[in-house]
């Protein structure tokens, strides 16, 4: 259907900017995708089109990944209200302040990012910890929720498609196994050193956090949150125990079970089901600590636990609505469609650039970087092999790409999730995480040109 298949990220996008409102854009972007595979298949009906979409939507309960990562979206809300309520979020923030550990603005963005560095093993963890440990110190210095949105979800991915020894290299690697290349670990240690726009990420949050200054939207919620500050803490400080002992189980119950998964393997692990795994371990660490503290009935705890889950339904829904969606473009051929637009028709000089403006497009458009890798990825090493183009340089406009539009894209799970771990609104994440993205994003379009000139 060519042009057609982009149809449905369009009509999200209008949606979006039209109502502010995700879930209705989603919905209204499967809609029209549902339509459009009926047209391809030789009829039209709208009504047809809407009974697809619900279809659509209860199918991804099919896949036991993605039901992992939705049951894993409700318990993490379960697991932070309990963190907050037990009293341990507010004492923990008074511990690092009062020993000078984290006492100021600069200092607790540093540890937001410290801790995305070291958890490079998996992205999702590495959200989700650096989140949950610095939210109530970004409260209490005044740092908006967006703004640690936009460090720990622009601090991730970058430095797991730098850091490679993880799940995230073990995939490209088995991507590239299946060509006829000479060496595709040397190859994709190569890359790192081309990823500009990883590297440009993560500077750019660097540089963010040690100047103090933020820029576009992140201004008004920044504002905000300076108000915020000068208010007493939601809950009273228990003992640091209640929130370090929960969040230490989650951490090593990750690795633990990665290591489990993976049969002896870290990086072999299955990333869904050790997530799920360690938070329902963590949440009965928490519930079980605050029980045995004979400060909390179990029936307020359920009620607790509970109202956590609820906070999070909305993030819920979308992240649900966001993979029907991604089955649905990927039935109809967006991704492969996007992917086409980089071939070797293009003058040598824009193939480098082009493959890494392809891959934010689709993943854009997709709401997946891994999707993009698999589909650029064997469009990508013919031009290797058939024009002699650099290996190295060529795998990192890939990743870079599919990574630069995870950034941009309100349906990527990373945006869901890092959302979800910071506890903001995903529009105003997206919204305020957006002109840092473009402007890394640009800069990297332009390096790759320039290298195009004196290597191609």
């Amino acid at each position: 259907m060519g042009w057609w298949t982009v149809l449905p990220p369009l009509v999200a996008i209008a949606v979006v900017i039209w109502r502010k409102e995700v879930i209705l854009a989603l919905f209204a972007a499967i809609l029209t995708s549902e339509i459009l595979l009926l047209v391809q298949n030789g009829g039209f009906s709208p009504f047809l089109g809407f009974i697809a979409s619900i279809d659509r939507i209860t199918a991804v309960f099919g896949s036991s990944y993605s039901t992992r990562l939705l049951m894993f979206s409700l318990l993490i809300g379960a697991l932070l209200a309990y963190m907050r309520h037990s009293g341990g979020v507010t004492a923990l923030v008074d511990f690092l302040i009062n020993r000078k550990m984290t006492n100021s603005r600069r200092q607790a963005g540093l540890l937001s990012f410290g801790v995305g560095i070291v958890l490079f093993i998996e992205s999702n963890l590495s959200i989700l910890t650096s989140g949950i440990l610095s939210r109530g110190i970004y409260d209490r210095f005044g740092i908006s929720r967006e703004r640690l949105a936009y460090v720990i979800d622009s601090t991730s991915a970058p430095v797991c498609i730098i850091l490679l020894f993880n799940g995230w290299g073990a995939y490209v690697l088995g991507l590239l196994g299946g060509y006829d290349l000479q060496n595709p670990v040397q190859i994709l240690i190569g890359s790192v050193v081309f990823n500009f726009y990883a590297w440009i990420a993560l500077a750019i949050v660097l540089f963010t956090i040690i100047t103090d200054k933020v820029h576009g939207p992140m201004r008004k919620f920044e504002a905000k949150s300076v108000i915020k500050a000068e208010s007493k803490p939601e809950f009273v400080a228990s003992k640091p125990r209640f929130m370090i002992v929960p969040l230490l189980v989650l951490i090593i119950g990750i690795f633990g079970f990665m290591f489990w998964t993976g049969n002896g393997e870290l990086i072999e692990g299955d990333g869904a089901r050790s997530i799920l795994y360690a938070t329902v371990l963590a949440s009965l660490t928490a519930y079980l600590m605050m029980l045995a503290s004979k400060r909390f009935t179990h029936v307020k705890l359920v009620r607790i636990g509970f109202g956590g889950m609820g906070e999070l339904l909305p993030l819920v829904s979308i992240v649900l609505i966001s993979m029907a969606l991604g089955s649905s473009l990927g039935e109809l051929g967006t991704g492969k469609f996007i992917a086409g637009l980089a071939d070797e028709t293009l003058p040598r000089i824009l193939i480098v650039p082009m493959l890494f403006l392809a891959g934010a497009l689709m993943s854009f458009a997709t709401g997946t970087s891994w999707g993009t890798f698999a589909l650029l990825i064997p469009i990508g090493v013919p031009l290797i092999q058939t024009m002699g183009l650099p290996p190295s340089l060529v795998m990192s406009a890939i990743l870079g790409g599919g990574v630069f539009g995870d950034h941009c894209s309100p349906i990527s799970d990373t945006s869901v999730v890092s959302a979800l771990a910071a506890g903001c609104e995903l529009l105003d994440h997206v919204r305020t995480q957006l002109p840092y993205a473009l402007v890394g994003g640009g800069l990297t379009f332009i390096f790759y040109l320039i290298i195009g000139m004196f290597v191609l």
